[in-house]
């Protein structure tokens, strides 16, 4: 499981910079500021998480069952809310309205937050 997330993470954190790149400055005359602002958000996330999956992985005492499902949420939570937001921040430039879509991102949100809750839940639990 420590490899899945270790290769996970770090092709996250890879697509983040590329994004952030690729918003700065291929996207910087085509959107506007608040566009590209909720673009950033995307790529902020996106890298937050994929640190947050290196830290899950050096953590001793995390139970597998555990670890694998903060994987899993975390992964679904950034796919949901970050690539939600570059289609949303995106949509004048591709002219394809991504807003009906919008209820993901919310969605991939709770999933980053079910994602650290766990891990303080299997830590609380512990006694030393």
């Amino acid at each position: 499981m420590n490899r899945k997330i270790i290769l996970t993470a770090t092709f996250m954190g890879a697509l983040a910079i590329m994004f952030g790149a690729f918003g700065a400055h291929g996207l910087k005359k085509v959107l506007t500021p608040e566009q590209l602002i909720t673009f950033e958000t995307g790529v902020k996330y996106q890298i937050y998480h994929a640190l947050f999956l290196c830290f899950v992985v050096l953590l001793p005492g995390l139970s597998d069952k555990i670890r694998s499902a903060v994987f899993y949420c975390t992964s679904l939570g950034v796919l949901f809310f970050s690539g939600s937001i570059y289609l949303l921040a995106t949509g004048s430039v591709t002219g394809i309205d991504f807003k009906p879509f919008g209820w993901i991102t919310p969605i991939g949100g709770l999933l980053m937050i079910v994602g650290w809750i766990l891990v303080f839940i299997d830590f609380f639990k512990k006694k030393a």
